[in-house]
């Protein structure tokens, strides 16, 4: 997606799941603070070894659980190769960077618990949120609108879908005729979103969970940002497609 050395990983295993979502904290200082926090507050976490530092490209993270057994990596020192970057179709890139990968949503079964999780432990903070068919509560911890969303789930967590976004509206629109002409199956028409603004459209992946392109989200800006509720998910399309709902999802362990 950029110079980095990779913003996706694909495990082999007997079933389709989310293993881990990882996030930088920027330095080896803020991993060791991070560190000494989780302990003081009494939460387990590991320490990776070397050789799974390797596996990941990082010079050093630490994995913890949240409430429903989904796990977090945090971690410092990204692997980055200049130039690296070989699109597989001409297009003008992704939006990353600071802002990371992109976002993921995932599904909880308790969406308070949760919640006290992400902006209590690992200190995100929250965009907005939408009631419709579908709660979802939205959280960034950097200029993106959100790096992660949440939506209850009883008795179940996982990856309901990952964002990734580019930076030419035309690269949507090709994307989406490339879907369209091979017969990739779509989970949601193109639309805009009420909250973040991006124009995107839905795709199935092989895996179950949906993976959504999109461009033009709005950013946060942390002087004047207000969270907001909305009671409807886009300003327009996002027309729903797919005859069943998304998810890489497995029980939760609450």
């Amino acid at each position: 997606m950029d110079d980095a050395d990779h913003r996706l990983a694909v495990h082999h295993g007997d079933r389709n799941r989310m293993l881990y979502a990882g996030w930088d904290v920027g330095s080896e200082d803020a991993l060791e603070a991070a560190g000494e926090l989780l302990h003081k507050r009494g939460i387990g976490f590991e320490v990776g070894t070397e050789e799974d530092c390797a596996a990941r490209g990082v010079l050093g993270f630490l994995t913890l659980s949240d409430p429903s057994g989904l796990r977090h990596e945090l971690f410092y020192g990204q692997k980055v190769v200049p130039g690296s970057f070989r699109p597989g179709r001409a297009m003008s890139g992704f939006v990353t960077g600071a802002q990371g990968l992109g976002h993921v949503v995932l599904a909880t079964p308790d969406l308070a618990q949760a919640d006290r999780f992400l902006r209590g432990v690992l200190g995100f903070k929250k965009s907005d949120e939408i009631y419709t068919f579908m709660d979802l509560w939205f959280y960034h911890c950097n200029p993106r609108h959100h790096s992660i969303a949440l939506t209850p789930m009883p008795g179940v967590r996982g990856l309901h879908h990952v964002m990734v976004e580019v930076q030419s509206f035309d690269d949507v629109g090709m994307a989406y005729d490339l879907c369209m002409s091979r017969n990739i199956p779509l989970s949601m028409t193109l639309g805009r979103h009420v909250n973040d603004r991006m124009v995107s459209f839905y795709v199935r992946t092989p895996s179950g969970f949906d993976l959504e392109y999109g461009w033009d989200a709005v950013t946060v800006d942390e002087e004047t940002w207000t969270v907001a509720q909305y009671d409807r998910p886009s300003v327009w399309g996002h027309q729903m497609v797919a005859q069943t709902p998304p998810g890489a999802l497995e029980a939760a362990t609450t």
